[in-house]
């Protein structure tokens, strides 16, 4: 009889990874009718798989990049201008979403907002001459997340924005967000008229000194058990945040009528944040980057530490490579669209959003929101599966994050590229879709999923760097 483990066909055929998955082991038969075959049966990186899976070093370096996830506190200690507070960004430069994408491939949406950003800044002082600054490369353009930062649809974090300034207790890792605009025509989906640049400055210039305050005075914020008490009611803290948020308005309130600001300015405040479900959006991605932040860099992980998006690429990063990108093509969403809108209207995915999922809340925790369904499309059924398919891709659960119709068990987490290019099963995403066009604003929202060859580019080099 050959030995399946010196025969990369019959690696194919067996399927090994699937022998060490304890969430498959006693439910998912081996060989099934929903069996596919590893690597999407290119028979040279299913042998890499081969090679990797259940390796001593990679389990190793998963414990360490995992327990550090896990034990990760993120705490909301501060509001402060980006240029002051993001270390390394500078004076005229604008963070985005996604992986690195020069200004001529940019989506529409990213173009529009960062044309906004330029023109809250007072670069310029029209769309043409803020076009041109970009196309010339005036503007240093770079991915938030190069920056410990991270921003929802286009992502734009400029140098007078103000961002909410996250700290993991545990390891002492600062992460950072900008602050939520609302629904309706808004920066991140590449509107720039007036509204949306006098409420940009409104937010700067009332809302931030606000909020800065009013955290001050309390001292800080926990936002791991905020978002446990969310799931709990009904959020799955991506797409749906209105019992987050708010959560977040009662901690809130009674720090800003503490505060020095004058009552037309705190009553403006509440009045923005209250009307806004989305608010607590922002916060969740700080505190879930600053969780995965904690894991990355851990040699020889194939935890993936990001997802993200800029609405041409698609790019994923691991613990055991923090700088590097593993890109493909942007997939579209599918979901439901606002009346008046299609399919082919819509940009592709689009966001650092999906550090949601990344960190195990969003689209693994949909089981928590069933209400959430009416919003981007399926039914309970569906909600509760994609969360029960999860666990079937990551390293564990966790503990901090209950999902109460699964009889309270831990969500999903710490995605494991062996996992992914094994069973086939692609991380699932709940988010927004905006449309191609800049300033039109989002027309729906869906479902969709990580694409596979992220994870495969990432598995070669994970198997070259043990094997080197």
């Amino acid at each position: 009889m050959k030995n399946i483990i010196s025969d990369p066909l019959n690696v194919i055929n067996v399927g090994l990874a699937k022998f060490a998955d304890p969430f498959v082991a006693h439910s998912v038969p081996v060989i099934s009718c929903q069996w596919q075959p590893p690597a999407g049966g290119v028979a040279e990186t299913a042998w890499q798989l081969a090679q990797i899976t259940n390796n001593p070093i990679v389990e190793a370096a998963n414990e360490i990049a995992f327990s550090r996830y896990l034990e990760a506190n993120p705490i909301l200690t501060g509001v402060g201008t980006a240029v002051d507070s993001i270390p390394g960004m500078g004076s005229k430069q604008i963070l985005h979403s996604g992986p690195p994408v020069a200004w001529r491939d940019m989506c529409g949406p990213q173009q529009g907002a960062i044309i906004g950003a330029i023109l809250f800044e007072g670069w310029s002082s029209t769309a043409e001459d803020a076009q041109k600054l970009a196309e010339n490369g005036d503007i240093e353009l770079t991915p938030a997340q190069h920056l410990n930062a991270v921003g929802p649809m286009a992502g734009i974090i400029s140098p007078s924005m103000p961002v909410w300034i996250v700290k993991n207790e545990t390891l002492g890792n600062l992460t950072y967000c900008n602050f939520n605009e609302g629904l309706g025509k808004v920066l991140r989906f590449g509107a720039y008229n007036d509204d949306v640049l006098n409420r940009l400055r409104w937010m700067a210039d009332v809302l931030a000194p606000v909020l800065q305050e009013a955290v001050e005075i309390m001292g800080g914020l926990e936002l791991k058990p905020l978002m446990a008490s969310a799931l709990h009611m009904g959020d799955e803290v991506h797409n749906r945040n209105a019992a987050a948020t708010s959560l977040f308005f009662r901690k809130l309130a009674p720090a800003t009528l503490q505060g020095s600001a004058d009552k037309a300015q705190i009553s403006e405040t509440l009045s923005f944040i209250a009307g806004n479900d989305h608010f607590f959006l922002n916060l969740s991605m700080a505190a879930c980057k600053s969780m995965l932040d904690a894991a990355s860099g851990v040699e020889n992980s194939s935890m993936v530490t990001v997802m993200a998006r800029n609405g041409v690429q698609f790019g994923i990063r691991i613990s055991a490579f923090p700088d590097r990108w593993f890109v493909t093509e942007a997939p579209l969403v599918e979901g439901l669209f606002f009346p008046g809108y299609t399919g082919a209207d819509a940009a592709p995915d689009l966001g650092d959003s999906a550090i949601t999922e990344t960190a195990g809340v969003g689209g693994f925790a949909m089981a928590a929101s069933p209400a959430i369904v009416q919003f981007v499309g399926g039914d309970v059924a569906q909600a509760v599966g994609n969360s029960r398919k999860m666990q079937r891709i990551t390293l564990g659960r966790n503990s901090a994050f209950t999902l109460p119709m699964l009889d309270f068990a831990g969500t999903a987490a710490g995605i494991d590229i062996r996992k992914v290019v094994d069973t086939g099963i692609l991380p699932i995403i709940n988010t927004g879709i905006a449309h191609k066009d800049a300033g039109v604003g989002q027309i729906g929202a869906g479902l969709t999923a990580a694409p596979l060859e992220c994870f495969t580019q990432a598995l070669r080099a994970l198997y070259y760097n043990l094997n080197t």
